[in-house]
């Protein structure tokens, strides 16, 4: 659906009810720093440095960590419930979760972890890979308009467009000059997809050489994990500084002020997932959602019920 398409006026119709909310303004104790501060890429951020064993902001260990996120399971599936009833009534609005990393950086567990927390019926979820015959038919961009969430949505990108400065700059699938006049379109088309109604969670799961290393020796070391390997996996390891260096450039030139990059240390399993869970929280209690108002009258309603 193309982001003309779903452009609406904000603050009309089901888009703001005026019901109950459920809004906490209070930090959980664990978090010294709320995630949408610690985790989110400043300006200068230095990829090469990065911890990616750390939890920044988070002074818990793995067992509050993951108690944190079962406490906040409950408000997570209910506020998706809420937007998917706005979607359905009217409402323009959406959230579009950006998940991008390297190969065994998680993506796959954040989204049966955390994703999972909430109703399928009100996810869209997508995965890019190669493109298709009829995607290389269009612009790069062509095939990631395609898949943005409706409104009501939770929209998941396994990998993303982000792929178009990333694997076609480290294996020279385009010219540099064309990889180079990417960041300046994404940029602009995430403004066009934010001034839709979509909020944009970006995530960059970052997983360190070692422990990347370890992950793909498990999955050749155990029979039910064969079927995630991917001998291309070595491959693109054997390019890891060249990698790191396409990374660290989409995080100087993508971490935008309506659509900031999170920079998420994967090496924690337990930690990415309770990360990713936070900012998709945040990003559905900054909606404000309530529930829609009936288009009809409930007292009308209950009296012809009765009378059957």
């Amino acid at each position: 659906m193309s982001t003309t398409k779903k452009a609406k006026k904000h603050g009309a119709g089901h888009d703001a009810p005026q019901h109950a909310r459920t809004r906490p303004t209070t930090l959980d104790p664990d978090w010294e720093v709320a995630p949408t501060e610690s985790l989110r890429a400043p300006v200068g951020f230095d990829l090469a440095a990065f911890d990616r064993g750390s939890t920044p902001g988070f002074a818990g260990g793995k067992a509050a960590g993951q108690a944190l996120v079962a406490r906040h399971a409950d408000e997570l599936s209910e506020l998706q419930e809420r937007l998917f009833a706005e979607g359905r009534s009217g409402g323009s609005r959406s959230v579009l979760l950006v998940l991008q990393g390297m190969d065994t950086a998680g993506k796959g567990g954040i989204v049966r972890h955390v994703v999972g927390l909430v109703d399928p019926q009100g996810v869209a979820h997508r995965s890019f890979g190669v493109p298709t015959p009829e995607e290389r038919e269009h612009d790069y961009l062509w095939r990631i308009r395609r898949a943005l969430p409706e409104p009501g949505y939770i929209g998941v990108f396994d990998r993303s467009h982000y792929e178009d400065v990333l694997v076609a700059r480290v294996d020279a699938l385009v010219p540099p000059d064309v990889w180079e006049a990417r960041y300046d379109e994404i940029n602009r088309f995430e403004e066009e997809i934010v001034a839709s109604g979509t909020i944009v969670v970006k995530v960059a799961l970052l997983v360190s050489y070692e422990e990347q290393r370890a992950r793909l020796m498990e999955r050749l070391e155990r029979p039910d994990k064969f079927w995630k390997y991917n001998p291309n996996d070595v491959d693109s390891r054997q390019k890891w500084p060249a990698y790191q260096e396409a990374y660290q450039a989409v995080l100087d030139r993508t971490s935008t002020e309506i659509a900031p990059w999170h920079v998420v240390p994967a090496d924690r399993k337990w930690f990415a997932r309770l990360a990713v869970s936070e900012l998709l929280l945040d990003a559905l209690r900054r909606l404000d959602l309530g529930w829609p108002p009936a288009d009809f009258d409930v007292e009308v309603e209950k009296k012809r019920l009765a009378a059957t």
